[in-house]
């Protein structure tokens, strides 16, 4: 067994409620991401004679993302779910400087487990391959933009994925993040309860190719909304219509040179006022949609709760 396999259980033994099943799970995840992904996705056929394990193991845990019951769907979210956050907000989950323990995030990560912050070594980061683009027939690149953050995922990754992986500082992560945001791509935070029920990742994800956002098109609510809704100031709108080619949730209208917002569609993320060559646009806070995730704020409310 490699020691970051070791570690990954170690730190489940300490979990409270974590279970053998559910560590096969985070380790198969883990392990071989881009099958699973891929067969969550529908574009790999499950080879059983070849993986057994990882075979019969991902169709029992995947097939209810994907299929007809509306329940089902629920409770695969309830499991596996992201949180889409702004650039500022997922830079500062990228450059902490000390370990954070938050619990129960329940206002801002609306869902019945996997909502817990446990950083260890957040210094500690890997840029992955993304295994939603890295299974598509014409992947967006690059492919190395999934930012796995803190032990002891990062160590587990690149010890078992060491070519499609690679550390990198603080400061590279912050810059891949706003390369993908220039790109026009959305940060999600990525929680799941086989990942010791607490964030690990953050996912830069571009529609075309990200299952989570597949997923929530076809009504598997695997993503939360960041707590913001996009407001236009309709006198700075010069009706250019970028913002709406741009955004990855199809919440932006022109007509007649008017931008409207869908505020029911529209989920935080902030690409269409990145893309707003007349800063018409501003993300605002909307109370309907959940708490935003932003460390600052928490880390700064559980201090004045101490």
């Amino acid at each position: 067994m490699k020691t970051s396999t070791r570690r990954f259980w170690a730190a489940g033994r300490r979990t409270k409620g974590y279970s053998i099943t559910e560590f096969l799970h985070g380790y198969v995840y883990t392990r071989w991401p881009y099958a699973y992904i891929s067969i969550a996705k529908g574009d790999r056929k499950v080879s059983t004679w070849q993986k057994p394990f990882l075979g019969i193991l991902a169709w029992f845990l995947l097939r209810s993302a994907f299929g007809r019951s509306t329940t089902a769907k629920q409770e695969f979210a309830e499991r596996y779910h992201g949180k889409v956050v702004p650039t500022d907000a997922a830079e500062q989950l990228v450059t902490l400087d000390r370990p954070i323990e938050l619990h129960d995030l329940e206002t801002i990560i609306p869902y019945g487990t996997a909502k817990d912050i446990l950083l260890s070594d957040p210094d500690h980061i890997v840029a992955l391959e993304c295994p939603c683009r890295a299974e598509a027939k014409n992947p967006c690149l690059p492919l190395d933009v999934c930012l796995i953050v803190g032990e002891p995922f990062t160590a587990f990754v690149t010890e078992h994925h060491p070519t499609r992986s690679r550390p990198i500082s603080q400061e590279e992560a912050v810059e891949i993040l706003r390369a993908e945001r220039d790109r026009g791509h959305v940060h999600h935070a990525f929680f799941k309860d086989a990942m010791l029920g607490r964030f690990y990742a953050i996912c830069n994800c571009c529609s075309c190719c990200c299952g989570a956002m597949q997923a929530n098109r076809n009504g598997t609510p695997m993503l939360a909304s960041s707590g913001y809704v996009a407001e236009v100031d309709v006198a700075a709108c010069v009706g250019c219509g970028q913002c709406v080619s741009a955004c990855p949730f199809a919440a932006l209208s022109l007509e007649a040179g008017i931008l409207s917002v869908d505020g029911g569609a529209c989920m935080g993320c902030g690409v269409c006022v990145a893309k707003c060559p007349a800063d018409a646009l501003t993300l605002e806070r909307a109370p309907e949609k959940g708490e935003p995730l932003v460390l600052s704020e928490l880390l700064s409310a559980t201090r004045e709760e101490a």
